[in-house]
């Protein structure tokens, strides 16, 4: 799937793989920088990607996905170009990230088990801790940390992306 078009016919070439392969001189011991390299460009690892790696580096699929599905990093769905995670640590969740959650997902449209918005602008994310209790309640947009939030500093976070977005296009 191409990360901006969502096209599958480009991942189905696989010709950006190969060149990820070739950065790394296709070295199976260089699978998580690979790995790494592939979301970078498509948000997250397709399938027929994953499939793909495995047969050019000549390890089983099952290695290959065991890998990809240990690290919390990696992603099998698709993802928004803007990921937003909210701490829900005990820290953030006393200090009013549940609301936090709440006015997102009203804010995105998202229904309860959907974190992927239909126009794959956002994904939001709820994490257990993000070190910043100090902070709390915490918010981070495209790894950009956003301390002592509330409701209505989260929606003029997400006004101002928006609004960024529609300029660009």
């Amino acid at each position: 799937m191409n990360a901006l078009t969502g096209d599958r016919t480009e991942a189905a070439s696989f010709g950006v793989v190969c060149r990820i392969l070739d950065l790394y001189d296709r070295d199976p011991g260089m699978i998580i920088p690979i790995l790494q390299k592939v979301q970078e460009e498509y948000r997250y690892l397709p399938e027929e990607v994953l499939l793909f790696l495995a047969t050019s580096l000549e390890i089983s699929p099952a290695r290959l996905y065991g890998i990809a599905t240990f690290y919390s990093h990696f992603s099998l769905e698709p993802k928004g170009k803007h990921v937003i995670k909210v701490c829900d640590g005990t820290a953030c969740h006393v200090k009013g990230s549940g609301a936090l959650i709440e006015t997102l997902r009203s804010m995105l449209a998202l229904e309860k088990g959907i974190k992927t918005t239909s126009d794959m602008l956002f994904t939001l994310e709820t994490v257990s801790c993000l070190g910043a209790c100090g902070l709390a309640p915490v918010v981070v947009i495209d790894d950009t940390v956003h301390g002592q939030m509330t409701p209505d500093k989260v929606r003029a976070l997400i006004t101002k992306i928006r609004e960024e977005e529609d300029a660009e296009a």
